[in-house]
């Protein structure tokens, strides 16, 4: 039974990685989860210099899922090298780095800090508010994320994942945008935007008012996003939103995902990467399936 992938060139044992965000870069993590079995880790969103997030509260719990505006506070690009990297070279797991940003420049300078580091891959989270072009989002804008894509892939060294934002009219015009920029592999969905209101205290329940929200509730949203990528772009897809089991996970696979991510259930269960591991490799066996890559992209 062959779990193995292969994405951009870098084999993974199996599919299974962590959501950027939710599992910090491991370290709160390995005393549950042993970070060898899974396909790698990606990093919480790092920018070339520390951000604070935005103020509190900024997580809210929802029906089926939870509502966050943590801003993507991270301590800098400096701290990920000295600190976090080596942590994780401990570990038989590929490293992804999640690069975020203010401006263009920001993204390049944090990309060329990790061209001599060794992790191998770079998602790029598009779904930061793009400063210089009035607070759109550098993934909301065709021309923006093919901009911004072109740029990168000129200065990284490792193959570069660009994370795409659903709260979008076409999530295969993106997706072809950034193909046709060069990057090597694509990840979605990020959050979707929502909101949720104290009826009691009458006011937002988030200091942000909106928020991004994930976890099982838009599992549907995001296979369908998934497939919708999978059928107009050439490059592999991550897949990720909602999944909680090898089940979802499984389905992704099917829509056309060569890797799959788990993010907010890592709050709920921290051991539900290792599950889904698990999980698929007995349906492997039992659906008397040899090889993973037989049942990705099946669902046509």
């Amino acid at each position: 039974m062959n779990t193995q992938i292969t994405i951009a060139g870098v084999s993974f044992k199996n599919p299974v990685m962590t959501a950027s965000g939710t599992f910090g870069s491991g370290m709160e993590y390995a005393e549950f989860v042993d970070l060898n079995t899974l396909g790698a880790v990606v990093t919480k969103g790092v920018a070339n210099v520390p951000w604070e997030g935005n103020p509190t509260p900024r997580v809210q719990e929802t029906y089926g899922g939870m509502l966050n505006a943590i801003g993507l506070q991270n301590p800098g690009v400096d701290v990920l090298i000295e600190r976090d990297i080596p942590f994780l070279k401990q570990f038989d797991t590929r490293i992804i780095v999640n690069v975020c940003g203010r401006t263009q420049a920001d993204y390049v300078e944090v990309v060329e800090k990790l061209a001599d580091q060794p992790v191998d891959m770079l998602e790029i989270n598009v779904s930061c508010p793009n400063v210089k072009h009035g607070g759109i989002a550098f993934g909301q804008d065709p021309k923006c994320l093919y901009d911004i894509t072109k740029e990168i892939k000129k200065k990284a060294r490792q193959p570069i994942i660009m994370k795409l934002s659903p709260n979008v009219t076409d999530i295969a015009e993106m997706a072809r945008a950034a193909e046709a920029a060069g990057s090597d592999a694509l990840s979605l969905i990020n959050t979707l935007t929502g909101m949720k209101i104290d009826i009691y205290k009458r006011c937002f329940a988030l200091a942000n008012k909106t928020g991004g929200l994930s976890g099982p509730a838009i599992k549907p949203i995001a296979v369908r996003m998934v497939y919708q990528v999978s059928t107009a772009v050439k490059i592999p897809i991550i897949g990720m939103g909602g999944i909680a089991n090898a089940q979802d996970a499984i389905e992704f696979l099917m829509a056309g995902a060569t890797g799959v991510a788990v993010g907010a259930m890592n709050f709920v269960n921290p051991y539900t990467t290792v599950e889904v591991v698990k999980g698929i490799e007995e349906y492997m066996e039992q659906q008397k399936i040899a090889n993973i890559t037989d049942i990705i992209g099946c669902v046509r």
